[in-house]
C-alpha cells in the first residue's frame, strides 16, 4: 500500500490490515460464520437476526474495501466512520457476553469478557491507521 502524504508507513500497514480484516469478516457474515454472527445480534434489535448479519456483512465489506482503496483525507473520514461502526456493533459483543453465547471459539465468560476490551482497540486502530485524528485536527 503506498504511503500517503499525511500517514506514516505504520499507519498505512494498520489501515491495510484493518481493511483486509473487514473484508474477511464481512465475507464471514455472508458465508462461513453466518450463524456465529447471529449470536451477537441483541434481542432488542427488532429485525430478523439473519437479515442483520447479512446487511452488516455487506457494510463491513464496503468499509474494508474503502480502507484499502481510499486515499488522503477521504481515508481519514472513512476511519471516523469505521470507528463509529465498531461502536455501533459493540452492544452485540455485550449481548454475547451477558447471554453466555458461544461463538467464534468464545466458549467461556472469561473469553467473552476479554473480547469486550478488544473493541476499543479496533476503534483506536481505525482512527490511528486512517489518519482520522490528523484529519480532525486540520479541520479545527
Amino acid at each position: 500500500m503506498p504511503q500517503h502524504s499525511h500517514t506514516t508507513t505504520l499507519q498505512n500497514v494498520t489501515c491495510g490490515l484493518l481493511g483486509t480484516f473487514m473484508v474477511v469478516a464481512g465475507t464471514g457474515h455472508l458465508t462461513f460464520a453466518r450463524q456465529d454472527f447471529q449470536a451477537q445480534v441483541p434481542d432488542f434489535i427488532p429485525l430478523n437476526k439473519d437479515a442483520v448479519v447479512l446487511a452488516s456483512g455487506v457494510v463491513e465489506i464496503g468499509l474494508g474495501l474503502a480502507l484499502l482503496l481510499l486515499k488522503g483525507k477521504n481515508r481519514g473520514r472513512m476511519g471516523l466512520g469505521l470507528a463509529a461502526f465498531y461502536a455501533a456493533v459493540f452492544p452485540g459483543n455485550i449481548h454475547q457476553y451477558t447471554h453466555h453465547l458461544s461463538a467464534f471459539g468464545l466458549n467461556t465468560d472469561a473469553k467473552r469478557l476479554a473480547r469486550l476490551f478488544f473493541q476499543p482497540v479496533l476503534m483506536g486502530a481505525a482512527l490511528y491507521g486512517t489518519g482520522a485524528l490528523q484529519t480532525l485536527k486540520k479541520r479545527k
